[in-house]
């Protein structure tokens, strides 16, 4: 047999990876000092939410309800939440053929303005504006109908006259207005009616929309569209065609969905093709517009159907119980690597807690910085990690086992058995790396949160092996009581299978 001790060429220095580490560790400290990310974000399943049925209808005329207005409508929708950091929603279609409803599940105390938000048809218009008057109706306003506006039917005079912009379903907005026809509106903030002409720019003509602030109009949040080709030629001839005109008539009415939400006086013609909507906007409302605007406008119009509160309570019991699963999971490993391993059990036990303490920052971090929301799949693929994690620690000492058997000492087993053993612990983790990107990218709902942690903590493994456990190794293999070979160490001579060997080769 075999019993050549010579040194390992290339023999690395455990100082200088565990230093690594501890920079790692610090600045996700920092990140999380910095974000404020104190605790870890639940999903929908765990702390509760908000889960809402939209009942689809025509918004247009000639715009029916079909399953490809259907998909349409659930893509747009899932693109705005997505847009606002919104992680482990669900956005479904259920139901069959022309009667099927949109189900949309928020987590967190936001799900209702989330939910207010996607469901806007963002039918968005540019009028010109024919006439304007208060927001209630008035002994001036029906003297006004009288004298019809040019151009505007006695229909619409008459509307316009009895108009109440005070009703909450002036506000409402209806998402049926006709771009081809003249209509009456109210604006966003209840004090004006207005006779709107029809359009003569249209929202499917933005081809960016973003927000912002506007420091020369007291550091107020507006949002600025840019428009294509199409849209910047009708806009320019809209602007340099009622800037001469009188008022109200030189004013330029911006519709979303039914409702006025500002009417600039137009003092020049603006060809350059962009624009910017005022009106007394907060930076998330601000945001929220732009947002909406930049993926489109919905084919569909909604009724809100159902909406339901989702109790944390069960989400507790949930998570207690995963919590439960995870720990007694990984004390059966810490348990069981004590108990055939040994002093080597150490090493496990101490890359375990330094796994879940990176883990555990990462967490905190993507929650701040993606929305990232942990859900009860989530934690199940934590729980799965923890064998994959195990299983490295099992090809490595096993292989340096191997290395005593065939005559090495420890400190040369320890980076010979390491030298053949990261091949095998790199390719099973790439394959649970594709596993969990495959599934991540053609799954929905909870799978993709399984994947997500999947993913993650197999990277994080990779990390803590790399940067933890094997210069652990190379530093313990320093020390006499593994050195000597003691019968606690895990890698005596009876542990590693020396003295059965050699009994072999007597025989």
């Amino acid at each position: 047999m075999s019993t050549s001790n010579k040194a390992v060429k290339g023999t690395t220095r455990p100082g200088r990876a565990l230093l690594a580490l501890a920079l790692i560790f610090i600045s996700l400290g920092a990140t999380v000092a910095i974000t404020g990310g104190t605790e870890v974000k639940l999903g929908l399943d765990l702390r509760g939410g908000t889960s809402v049925t939209l009942q689809p209808r025509a918004s247009t005329a000639g715009n029916e309800v079909t399953p490809e207005a259907i998909d349409q409508a659930v893509e747009i929708i899932r693109q705005r939440v997505n847009s606002l950091g919104v992680a482990e929603s669900e956005v479904t279609a259920q139901g069959s053929g022309n009667n099927r409803q949109i189900v949309i599940s928020i987590p967190g105390e936001n799900g209702r303005r989330v939910v207010d938000l996607v469901g806007q048809t963002a039918e968005l218009r540019f009028r010109q504006v024919l006439a304007s008057g208060f927001g209630l109706p008035s002994a001036t306003d029906t003297a006004t109908a009288a004298t019809p506006v040019p151009g505007v039917s006695d229909e619409i005079n008459t509307q316009f006259a009895n108009l109440d912009c005070a009703t909450v379903a002036s506000l409402q907005g209806t998402g049926t207005d006709d771009p081809n026809a003249v209509i009456t509106s109210c604006s966003k903030d209840l004090t004006t009616k207005y006779i709107l002409a029809p359009a003569e720019v249209l929202g499917r003509q933005i081809s960016e929309a973003s927000s912002g602030l506007d420091t020369q109009a007291g550091s107020a949040w507006t949002v600025s569209l840019t428009f294509d080709s199409e849209g910047t030629r009708a806009f320019g001839a809209l602007t340099a065609r009622v800037t001469s005109l009188p008022e109200p008539n030189n004013q330029v009415a911006i519709v979303l969905d039914g409702i006025v939400q500002s009417s600039p006086r137009i003092n020049e013609a603006i060809p350059s093709g962009t624009a910017q909507i005022t009106g007394d906007f907060t930076q998330v409302g601000a945001k929220d517009l732009a947002n909406v605007l930049k993926y489109g406008a919905l084919p569909l119009a909604f009724d809100r159907g159902e909406v339901q509160q989702v109790s944390p309570t069960l989400g507790s019991e949930q998570l207690d119980a995963g919590l439960l699963a995870g720990g007694l999971g990984l004390l059966l490993v810490v348990f069981y690597s004590m108990l055939y391993y040994r002093g080597l059990g150490l090493v496990i036990t101490g890359s375990l807690v330094m796994a879940a303490g990176l883990l555990y920052l990462l967490v905190l971090v993507l929650g701040e910085t993606i929305g990232f929301t942990m859900t009860l799949a989530g934690i199940a693929g934590i729980i799965v990690a923890v064998g994959i994690t195990a299983d490295s620690f099992v090809i490595y000492f096993e292989r340096i086992r191997d290395e005593i058997r065939e005559g090495r000492s420890l400190r040369s087993a320890v980076e010979t058995g390491w030298a053949k053993a990261r091949r095998t612990i790199l390719v099973a983790d790439a394959v649970s790396m594709i596993a969990a990107v495959l599934l991540y990218f053609f799954a929905v709902g909870g799978v993709r949160g399984f994947a997500f942690t999947l993913g993650l903590t197999t990277l994080v493994d990779l990390i803590i092996v790399f940067y933890f456990s094997k210069p652990m190794m190379t530093f313990i293999a320093r020390l006499k009581f593994f050195g000597s070979g003691h019968r606690f160490s895990g890698v005596s001579a009876k542990s590693s299978g020396v003295a059965h060997s050699t009994s072999q080769v007597e025989a």
